[in-house]
């Protein structure tokens, strides 16, 4: 096997990326690294201590104090934002109407894009998100670019969060969705596209089981 295999899973929300890199990483025993849970722990301590987005006087000190680790159990990635485990609520609608808005601002970026690029320095990885084709890793091994009908993606984040949150809507989660495809592909700091050497993956109709059988036949090349 080649040394340092990257594995580079970018697309729109609720595409089901993380499905994909968790399942993925665990075929290959690679490390799976959640970059989204990243920003939206961000997001969350911002939302707690009331950081305002357009200080960047606080924004910087707020990135001083903020520490994030990954831990893993049967597979399942979990993240601490300063040693207290955050995995549920960083799922929770508050965060996910702030995450977009707080992945665009630049230092933001910068810290995160720091962290994660630390991780792929001595490990192989699987790490989804919006720019590591792009910006965090341009020299990834496989870069995909995952894609699927806006309503289908509506629908399933929709069955993913109902439990935690009964309240929500449907047209709640589909314009959730649509506002950060917006924000994602339309923000000035590493916007939502696709790397030119990323593979399309559209899997509005088809299983994870599939989706999984695609990128293990696209990563064979790499195993040898």
């Amino acid at each position: 096997m080649n040394k340092n295999i990257v594995v580079a899973i970018d697309g729109y929300s609720s595409c089901g990326k993380s499905t994909l890199a968790k399942a993925l990483a665990k075929k290959l025993h690679f490390i799976y690294v959640d970059s989204g849970a990243m920003y939206r722990a961000v997001a969350l301590y911002f939302l707690r201590n009331s950081i305002d987005v357009h200080n960047h006087e606080q924004i910087a000190e707020a990135l001083k104090n903020i520490h994030l680790n990954f831990h893993s159990r049967d597979y399942q990635t979990h993240i601490t934002l300063n040693g207290e485990e955050v995995s549920d609520e960083i799922r929770l609608m508050p965060v996910s109407e702030k995450v977009s808005e707080v992945s665009a601002i630049r230092e933001v970026r910068k810290e995160m894009v720091k962290q994660q690029q630390r991780m792929g320095d001595s490990k192989n990885i699987v790490m989804d998100g919006r720019d590591i084709g792009t910006t965090v890793f341009p020299n990834a091994s496989l870069k995909i670019f995952m894609t699927a009908d806006p309503k289908v993606r509506a629908e399933r984040r929709y069955k993913e969060i109902f439990d935690k949150n009964p309240d929500i809507t449907l047209e709640e989660v589909f314009e959730n969705i649509a506002h950060r495809d917006y924000q994602d592909t339309t923000r000035e700091e590493s916007p939502l596209v696709r790397a030119e050497d990323a593979i399309i993956l559209d899997n509005t109709n088809l299983t994870p089981e599939q989706q999984l059988e695609f990128a293990l036949e696209k990563i064979k090349p790499f195993m040898t």
